[in-house]
């Protein structure tokens, strides 16, 4: 039997970089939200018991009618109120997830494209390490840059992964990676670094190169044309 699930995803966020006023989970793509694409990318995960969102507070109740239109009866819906930061935000939707679930998972709420078979290779992964990320190659040579943007070293290129999400963890040991993380006041760009920095092990699960993170204008063209396409 698969390990109950939760999927967490963070959507505190601003639109600044995408120079809109509505939070960028919360903008209409091809008639519906984001948020409700990316969301419904997780629907068919098996033993998937539950989602959190971290929202702003303005949005709440938004998002509590959205989970409750396109959630199916097993799968229990929450929204809850975001914090300044990212990690803020998952620590109080962490402090939500129900008893029963043995798995989460972490997902950007911008990035709806992820698929299927790519999650349930990083939740099989996070079964056996305990923590798990999708990720692809850099196809780009990377530059370890100094304060004064003067080059400091090269990575080798093969080395380099690009971190995506979603990242799944053992609840046990993501809440305890939290829970330190706050005690040393230490703030992280993704979850997996506060599991790094406990010095557990993290496994990289190649994803796809379709699962973009909806960031600037641009995107959104980009995510338009992927639509219309699949629909094809």
């Amino acid at each position: 039997m698969a390990d109950p699930k939760a999927l967490i995803i963070p959507a505190a966020g601003s639109g600044s970089r995408m120079r809109k006023e509505t939070p960028k989970p919360y903008l209409m793509l091809e008639g519906c939200t984001i948020l409700e694409r990316t969301i419904s990318a997780f629907i068919p995960l098996a033993s998937l018991r539950q989602v959190v969102v971290a929202t702003s507070e303005a949005l709440l109740e938004d998002t509590r009618d959205l989970l409750k239109t396109i959630l199916p009866d097993h799968i229990d819906g929450l929204a809850v109120v975001g914090g300044a930061e990212r990690q803020h935000s998952i620590r109080n939707a962490l402090d939500q997830i129900a008893d029963e679930a043995e798995l989460v998972l972490v997902h950007d709420a911008v990035r709806p494209f992820v698929e299927h078979r790519h999650i349930e290779a990083c939740c099989q992964a996070a079964s056996e390490v305990g923590a798990a990320l999708l990720g692809v190659p850099s196809r780009d040579t990377i530059k370890h840059l100094d304060d004064q943007h003067m080059v400091r070293e090269t990575p080798p290129r093969s080395q380099m992964w690009q971190a995506q999400t979603p990242q799944i963890f053992k609840k046990e040991l993501l809440t305890e990676a939290y829970r330190r993380a706050e005690e040393e006041d230490f703030t992280a760009t993704d979850d997996a670094s506060l599991i790094e920095r406990m010095g557990h092990p993290v496994k990289m699960v190649e994803g796809g190169r379709m699962n973009i993170k909806l960031t600037y204008p641009v995107d959104l063209e980009l995510a338009s044309l992927l639509i219309a396409k699949n629909r094809k």
